[in-house]
This record gives structure tokens, C-alpha cells and sequence, in this order.
């Protein structure tokens, strides 16, 4: 959730470990944060990099292009997905995260916030910054939430991992590379050649 800085300026308590989402609406911060166990995790100040943002680009419109006409709705940052554990009220939510593209296929998990529920597919696009993040706080969170599929993309060095939840675990493929073709077990068709994909990236 990113908004300009006023006045009298509501952050949070970074040290503090039980925030809410009903605390997180209430926050007016420069930098995008994001709320994994009640801790807050501020994202990178700077402005992603622009191949970040190609592969985001690029993926999210081809993803959108191919469900066309589905039910299945693709959604890119910044894009608030909350995660409830044993209650849908405000404060009782303490997982508030903003994946680089998601997609959902129950249209009752969309509300004008954003999404309250696992998406069937998250996408990360790594960078530096926010690598530790992706890959410890938020693989747990999407595991122990039922995000049905998660992909992790390094951009800069062209490459995808992709966990699939098999009986409530994830499960890693291999380290898919240039010459690969990738396809998806959730979004059922959807296939990526890497090669021509980040081809088209440079």
C-alpha cells in the first residue's frame, strides 16, 4: 500500500509483530509495504528495475490475453491479497501481501480491495531487494495459505522455478532455463517458451 507522506504521518510500529489489516488501511507511507505475520516488510523505496517491470509487463499481458473469456482473472501489482486464517474481519487478518501478478479463477475471493483468499497462481519477480522476502516468508505463507501454484522468476538471469502444492506441500521443479518450455498445471493450456519469452524481454 503505497500513499504520499502528510503532516501527521500514521506509520507502524516496525518492532511491533501482531498488526492487523485494519492497522494496515489506517498507514500513510511513501514506500509499499507488505504485513506477514502481523510484521511488517517494506519493499524497496526505489522504483523496480525496468527488466522487472518488462517481465511483468509481458507475462501479466500474455497471461491476460490467454484467459480472455475465462473465468480466471489476472491481477499485477500493486494488488492487495489478504490471506484470513480463522476470521474475514479486518483486524483479525494479519497476511496482506502484493505478489508482482497473481491469478484467480473464484470470482467470491474478489471484492474492491483486492482479494481475500489463496489466488490459484502467484508469480514473484526477484530483484536483489526482496529475494530473502520471496523466498522464506512468503513461500510459507503461500504454502500454508493453499496458493495452488507459485512462481518464482529471476529476471536477470532469465530463469523459473515453479512450486506446485501436492497434499499440502510444495513441491519445486527443476530450475527451468533458455530452451525450456514451461507450462502451467493450474491455468490449464498456458504454456511459456523462455527462450522466445525473454527473447522478446531485451
Amino acid at each position: 500500500m503505497a500513499a504520499k507522506q502528510t503532516d501527521t504521518v500514521n506509520e507502524p510500529d516496525m518492532e511491533y509483530t501482531n498488526h492487523s489489516y485494519a492497522d494496515y488501511l489506517t498507514w500513510q507511507m511513501e514506500e509499499v509495504v507488505e504485513l506477514i505475520k502481523g510484521k511488517v516488510f517494506k519493499k524497496a523505496a526505489a522504483a523496480p528495475k525496468r527488466i522487472h517491470q518488462k517481465v511483468s509487463g509481458e507475462l501479466s499481458f500474455r497471461l491476460t490475453g490467454f484467459l480472455k473469456g475465462k473465468k480466471c482473472q489476472v491481477y499485477a501489482a500493486p494488488f492487495d491479497v489478504r490471506f484470513p486464517k480463522k476470521s474475514k474481519e479486518d483486524d483479525k487478518i494479519h497476511d496482506v501481501v502484493q505478489p508482482d501478478i497473481c491469478v484467480i479463477c473464484d470470482p467470491e475471493k474478489l471484492d474492491e480491495r483486492g482479494c481475500l483468499g489463496a489466488p490459484d497462481l502467484i508469480v514473484e519477480i526477484l530483484s536483489p531487494s526482496n529475494s530473502k522476502t520471496e523466498l522464506k516468508h512468503k513461500f510459507e505463507l503461500y504454502e500454508a495459505s493453499g496458493v495452488r501454484e507459485y512462481w518464482i522468476i529471476h529476471a536477470e538471469t532469465q530463469d523459473l522455478l515453479i512450486y506446485s502444492l501436492t497434499k499440502g506441500k510444495y513441491v519445486p521443479s527443476r530450475l527451468f532455463t533458455s530452451g525450456d518450455v514451461v507450462e502451467s498445471k493450474v491455468i490449464n493450456g498456458f504454456k511459456l517458451d523462455l527462450e522466445e519469452f525473454f527473447g522478446d524481454i531485451e
